[in-house]
């Protein structure tokens, strides 16, 4: 019995001290999240055309649409597109869905279609609303969509997290000021994502308005802006 009552107290004074001590206080900090843009000019535009024809068999498809596809390129580049800058985007021969008529019968249509998505770049910028106006009068393309482009993203993206980071010292300075603090080390730096932000013209609309006309009225942005945000952290230090 007093040997267990013994080792029971050399636990306990074991143990003292370390119940005694205190944990490390806190490090008090302060964390904001930085916003940042930047504008750059765009270097091209992308405009993306359908070529789609209909057979009766998946082999009559292909066949009409690959010489429907060869008078699309051959019209494009008449127009003064290089030839490595048409891409095919995607190529696909399905059934073709059945369509009804006014009377909600059934309409009698060939089995199968097949549709070629191309993609033509061009850098003349101020020449693509001519280029869309003779795309929408050929009737062997469909035009679909146009985007402008950046020959240098990163750049974009790289301007924005700079301003962001800036953005987050300036707040982080604002508020310690008000509280009578400094900053001290930088403890973290969270990224986030860096985007391209280009408002994009209503296409629908442009498509009924250019029938037949000799271009369409597409005003190219005058730069593309990147946002990015990021969170930075600070130790928080005593009066300044």
């Amino acid at each position: 019995m007093r040997l267990a009552v013994a080792a029971a107290l050399a636990a306990l004074s074991l143990a003292a001290p370390a119940l005694a001590q205190d944990p490390a206080p806190r490090q008090p900090t302060i964390s904001v999240m930085g916003t940042g843009e930047a504008e750059l000019k765009p270097d091209f535009a992308r405009i993306h055309v359908t070529v789609a024809t209909q057979a009766d068999t998946v082999a009559q498809a292909s066949a009409a649409n690959k010489t429907a596809t060869e008078r699309v390129l051959a019209r494009i580049q008449g127009l003064g597109v290089k030839r490595e800058d048409i891409r095919t985007v995607n190529f696909q021969v399905f059934q073709t869905p059945p369509q009804l008529g006014p009377d909600g019968k059934e309409v009698k249509t060939p089995k199968f279609s097949a549709n070629h998505q191309l993609r033509i770049t061009t850098r003349d910028l101020d020449g693509v609303g001519r280029l869309a106006g003779e795309i929408l009068a050929s009737g062997d393309m469909t035009f679909q969509s146009v985007a402008f482009g950046l020959d240098r993203q990163e750049e974009g993206g790289d301007r924005a997290r700079e301003a962001a980071v800036r953005d987050a010292r300036r707040q982080a300075e604002i508020y310690a000021a008000a509280a009578g603090v400094s900053l001290g080390r930088l403890l973290e730096i969270r990224d986030g994502s860096a985007q391209p932000f280009e408002p994009q013209p209503d296409m629908r609309m442009s498509m009924a308005m250019a029938k037949g006309a000799e271009s369409v009225p597409i005003v190219p942005p005058a730069t593309i802006r990147y946002t990015a945000n990021v969170q930075l952290v600070w130790e928080m230090a005593g009066k300044p």
